[in-house]
């Protein structure tokens, strides 16, 4: 078997893929792609058991065949050449594989095709049409809260509740949540699922600069994303997501609004005094004015910041963990934010204030315990 391709067509169509690649798999053939050519077009194929990505290319080919190429040779030989074209022969007996280019020839060894796992198909499922931009939207805006976690499975991915008047995306960790609600996705019939980090991870990586539209298929037990070129068939978490709704605190009658780069920046200077342990800071609410304080006691350190506001409510203290609010505060592209306490000891919420007409974003954060100090 024998094809030629452009160096740099073939790296940037890997590259899309590659990550889906790890470095010690299951199978040791999952350290390959998986190459299969068809009426002069190659299908290549990475996979981890859990998601496989596939990418189709034109290539100059006179027969078909198969075979299975390393990952990590191939790509490190791609990305030192210059743009040419090069060729592939193939001895599909002995599974050798040489690339001919302009001034060189390199060799290497694959293996037999027939091992690689197949790529699950979605049966039986339903669809419906997403863009890539909200897609990429939605995925940024959730994918940060989800958990490590992997003694609750079900909070290592993001939850989808897709409904006929919108789609909810929810991640939580425990310590933070975040619900990303669209109104211009819906679904015919009610539907839900988990989505895994690592391929929400690597979609939206692939995913084109320019908004195109992408097909999603989905059943009980996977999910299939389609734009361009290029799919991935994610295998979904098969567990109950916890009853979000519950743990958000309705009611909240102290609301504060407040420029969202000036508290992020307070945020970021503060937390450098704060425990290295809890990363504790404490938000004080008076009037029109918010301190932000810190310490560490083990080392003598400490630090405040006196920022204004717009406040609506009874004063407030309340503790949170620095780092978190940081993190969902830089995910933020509004430039005021509205955060609502209801008491010291329930969760705070953060919502942007300039949102998208289509678009509902609200993060919470649960409190920690204030030490007693005081500013």
């Amino acid at each position: 078997m024998k094809f030629i391709v452009s160096s740099s067509y073939l790296k940037k169509e890997l590259a899309a893929i590659n990550g889906v690649i790890t470095t010690n798999p299951v199978v040791p053939i999952l350290e390959n792609f998986l190459f299969e050519i068809n009426n002069g077009t190659l299908t290549v194929t990475a996979s981890d058991l859990q998601t496989s990505m596939v990418t189709e290319l034109e290539v100059e080919a006179k027969e078909n065949g198969s075979i299975a190429v390393p990952s990590k040779i191939l790509m490190e030989t791609l990305n030192n050449l210059p743009e040419q074209p090069v060729t592939f022969s193939i001895d599909e007996d002995t599974y050798s594989i040489e690339i001919n280019s302009d001034n060189g020839r390199y060799k290497l060894s694959g293996e037999n095709a027939t091992d690689f796992p197949k790529v699950p198909t979605v049966s039986d499922g339903n669809s419906i049409n997403i863009s890539s931009d909200v897609l990429a939207n939605a995925i940024t805006n959730t994918i940060l809260a989800t958990s490590n976690d992997e003694l609750r499975p079900a909070m290592t991915g993001v939850y989808m509740n897709l409904t006929d008047t919108n789609t909810t995306f929810v991640a939580t960790d425990g310590h933070r949540l975040i619900r990303y609600r669209r109104v211009d996705i819906a679904s015919e019939s009610d539907n839900s699922m988990i989505v895994p980090r690592k391929a929400l991870t690597l979609l939206r990586s692939t995913l084109p600069s320019e908004n195109t539209n992408v097909n999603v298929e989905f059943n009980v037990s996977n999910a299939f994303f389609k734009f361009g070129n290029i799919f991935m068939v994610c295998r979904l978490i098969d567990e109950r997501y916890p009853d979000y709704e519950n743990v958000i605190p309705v009611g909240n009658e102290n609301n504060m609004n407040i420029n969202r780069v000036e508290l992020l920046g307070s945020l970021k200077r503060i937390a450098i005094y704060a425990n290295k342990t809890t990363h504790q800071v404490r938000l004080k609410i008076t009037g029109s004015e918010l301190v932000i304080s810190s310490e560490d006691l083990d080392f003598s350190n400490e630090a405040n910041e006196r920022l204004s506001c717009d406040h609506d409510g009874e004063d407030i203290e309340i503790g949170f963990n620095g780092k978190f609010l940081i993190e969902l505060l830089a995910n933020i592209h509004s430039k005021e934010v509205t955060m609502k306490f209801s008491e010291a000891n329930k969760a705070g919420l953060i919502v942007p204030v300039e949102q998208d007409e289509n678009e509902d974003l609200l993060m919470l954060v649960m409190p920690v315990m204030l030490s007693n100090y005081t500013v």
